[in-house]
């Protein structure tokens, strides 16, 4: 799935990406996150344990709009493959913009949604043909393959194969951190920056394929 240093690069700076908007979103929803649903889907089976139905249905809530997210950015890649990149980056750019704006309206549960959407969606960046793609806003799957490409190492294989996924997990916690300081400075405004980084990835993206081709 990462086959140069530009994919690792690019899916490291997606995954702190993602690590920065999970931070901003898990202070302001108290516990809850907006890119990592297998803890959603353990707070969402305790809910249900609790008969705490409200609570339960708004963390439905954030899965369903995540996977809506997902199914988005699969329908922007069916047929286009990695050429379609910068229009997922474009895209999730403006989803965060849009939560910026829906913050700064008064609207949180709107900006909320616009996240949501916008990490399902950037799971899609190295989807190919509609197949499965790298997950990039959650690292269990990176933190199992450490551990296999690890033993692979030391059995023989590939000195260095487990070091891309150590990097992935690396860059959303430092990511996260990021997050939770621009939280504590401005509140729910702290995804600006978000905003202003997929924009920033979108064009880089943009013309690195415009000079391969080239």
């Amino acid at each position: 799935m990462l086959k140069s240093r530009r994919d690792v690069a690019l899916a490291c700076a997606l995954s702190m990406l993602a690590g920065y908007v999970d931070g901003i979103g898990f202070l302001h929803l108290g516990g809850l996150f907006v890119s990592f649903m297998s803890g959603n889907s353990t707070r969402l089976g305790v809910s249900l344990a609790d008969a705490a139905w409200w609570q339960a249905a708004g963390v439905f809530g954030l899965i369903a709009l995540f996977v809506a997210g997902a199914a988005v950015g699969s329908l922007v890649v069916l047929g286009g493959g990695a050429e379609r990149q910068p229009w997922l980056l474009l895209i999730e750019a403006v989803l965060l913009a849009g939560a910026g704006l829906c913050h700064a309206s008064g609207m949180p549960n709107l900006a909320i949604t616009a996240i949501v959407l916008a990490m399902g969606l950037e799971n899609a960046v190295f989807q190919i043909d509609g197949g499965a793609g790298l997950g990039l806003t959650y690292v269990t799957g990176a933190l199992v393959k450490v551990g296999q490409l690890l033993a692979v190492s030391l059995t023989g294989g590939p000195r260095w194969g487990w070091a891309p996924n150590l990097l992935l997990w690396a860059a959303l916690v430092a990511g996260s951190a990021a997050g939770a300081l621009g939280y504590a400075w401005i509140n729910l405004a702290a995804i600006w920056f978000a905003a202003g980084a997929a924009l920033t990835l979108a064009a880089t993206v943009a013309v690195a394929m415009r000079r391969t081709r080239a």
